[in-house]
């Protein structure tokens, strides 16, 4: 992989870190603001994906390649290599996104029963449990697209 792209996909998911935490370290916490740091990070993240496949596929960053179809078929293997990877993150990061909420919604709702019977908390906990398990769930998909990689 090419260096370019290599610094392209690094400060991708570096601002992917820095906005939010910005955000939340230097005070900034309202709902809209949050918001915006948000769509900011997806698009910076869309934005580095559509840079980082643009400079992939484009033949004057290929000088490596002595034959065409080698870099034809470089490409072809890259670009399968990639996509798992792509469908690897994808399955972990809306998994545990699925996850977050199901937990979110599980557990108020059992808190709220806990405080009015101390009975039920077992039960309770099972469906926190439940809830927690769609993003282990969506960890060993991920890890079986990786595998096949």
């Amino acid at each position: 992989m090419n260096t370019l792209i290599k610094l392209t996909l690094l400060a991708t998911f570096l601002l992917g870190f820095v906005i939010p935490f910005a955000y939340y370290f230097f005070g900034m916490k309202s709902r809209t603001r949050y918001k915006r740091a948000l769509i900011g990070n997806i698009s910076a993240v869309i934005t580095g994906i559509v840079i980082a496949t643009i400079l992939a596929y484009n033949p004057d960053f290929q000088l490596l390649a002595a034959d065409t179809a080698v870099a034809a078929q470089a490409t072809d293997a890259g670009f399968a290599t990639g996509m798992g990877y792509i469908a690897a993150a994808l399955v972990t990061g809306l998994s545990c996104i699925g996850g977050g909420v199901a937990v979110a919604s599980a557990a108020s709702a059992a808190l709220g029963a806990i405080s009015e019977d101390d009975s039920i908390f077992g039960r309770s906990l099972i469906f926190v449990g439940l809830a927690e398990g769609i993003a282990l769930y969506g960890l060993i998909i991920s890890f079986m697209i990786l595998g096949q990689l």
